[in-house]
């Protein structure tokens, strides 16, 4: 199935500016996030589509290579992006196609490009590491600095990651590709000679072949281990967040480049609070006689208690807004507000003196809720009609 374009993923368009593509992803991400879709196998494939177009949209690279080549341009971005020639270029397509039929076709000498072609660096870049992190709203609220620990894999001290007990005599030119790290396969046919150019599986397309491996890591260039990383959360993060980390992942086989760390953010539930965006909603009970008579009550807020005033005659759930008192939003620092929804307490047990003065408040026609007063048979409807037919 063909891949879909990159910018309608996101709905957003080709000249949209990295802020408008970022919210149109968090806002996707939000509504298509596993977790609040667990078992929807639809909603994950989503989801994953959304994070590959913003991955490749949000890297000023990627992007360009996207914007001129398409999805191609991205699955040979590890090519196209290291050569300064349009001879490198076809060079590539020498790859693709294979040599001979290359040359047939566009006149070209693919084939002495492959053998300058330099080998793979030594080492394969380590994996991302995935952590959730718990975060009460509190934090959430006004960013919070965590110290976190994790198992990954890191560099080893004995030979500095290089997999060697000697360093760089450790390793000899490997006899298959003598050093290229490619291997040539020619195959002949009706049509002509053709060359097949793959990486060498000895080396893994390095050109090397470890002969003194360190005793402390076994080659790996890095051993398993716990570290400690201290991590910078922004105010106004949400649940499923991903904050990504640069190089804290586990670390690289024989000095290759380390992996990302990928930090999930979850929200714990608050005791008081539930979150609806960047506003908070709060359940506050009152007594009868405060929402007859009004006045000022203390309520909790994430950041403390404030005051807040009850008109007289306020009714079972009425809404109040308190501005201002609810969560950041992370790009512009703006907060959104606190909405109180007023419910009235009813007692379930009263003293014999309360129930004589509630009985004496029930008789007044203030208290009692209004009701439309039973029409009599002479001023009703039937009572009028009899009078004026009355003989």
């Amino acid at each position: 199935m063909a891949k879909r374009d990159y910018y309608q993923i996101l709905g957003v368009s080709r000249q949209a500016t990295l802020d408008e593509i970022k919210s149109a992803y968090r806002k996707l991400a939000m509504q298509y996030h596993p977790d609040r879709n667990p078992g929807n196998k639809e909603a994950e494939e989503r989801f994953k589509e959304i994070t590959e177009a913003y991955e490749v949209l949000s890297d000023e690279e990627k992007r360009r290579r996207y914007d001129q080549f398409g999805h191609e341009g991205i699955r040979a971005g590890q090519d196209f992006h290291q050569y300064s020639s349009m001879e490198d270029i076809f060079s590539a397509f020498g790859d693709i196609f294979g040599s001979s039929l290359f040359e047939d076709l566009f006149g070209g000498q693919s084939s002495r490009r492959h053998t300058a072609r330099q080998p793979k660096p030594q080492g394969e870049r380590g994996a991302d590491l995935r952590v959730q992190l718990p975060l009460r709203l509190e934090e959430i609220a006004s960013g919070v600095e965590k110290t976190i620990r994790v198992k990954r894999y890191m560099t080893c001290s004995t030979c500095n990651g290089s997999g060697s007990r000697s360093g760089s005599s450790g390793f000899t030119t490997c006899p298959r590709c003598n050093g290229t790290g490619q291997i040539s396969q020619v195959s002949r046919s009706m049509f002509g000679q053709f060359v097949n150019i793959a990486t060498c599986p000895s080396c893994n397309g390095t050109g090397t072949i470890l002969t003194d491996p360190c005793p402390a890591c076994k080659g790996e260039g890095r051993t398993l281990g716990e570290d400690t990383i201290k991590v910078s959360i922004p105010a106004g993060v949400y649940e499923g967040m991903q904050l990504t980390l640069r190089g804290k992942g586990h670390a690289g086989r024989q000095g290759g480049p380390p992996g990302d760390l990928v930090i999930i953010i979850e929200e714990v539930e608050h005791p008081y609070f539930t979150r609806q965006g960047n506003h908070l909603h709060y359940h506050l009970t009152i007594s009868f006689p405060d929402a007859v008579l009004g006045g000022e009550v203390e309520v909790p807020t994430i950041d403390g208690t404030a005051l807040l005033q009850i008109k007289p005659g306020t009714q079972p759930g009425t809404i109040l807004r308190m501005r201002g008192k609810g969560l950041p939003r992370m790009e512009t620092g703006e907060r959104g507000d606190q909405l109180v929804t007023v419910n009235i307490y009813v007692p379930t047990k009263v003293t014999q003196r309360e129930r004589e003065l509630l009985r004496e408040l029930a008789e007044s026609e203030n208290i009692a809720p209004k009701r439309r007063r039973k029409e009599s048979k002479e001023t009703g409807f039937f009572g009028k009609f009899r009078n004026n037919f009355s003989l």
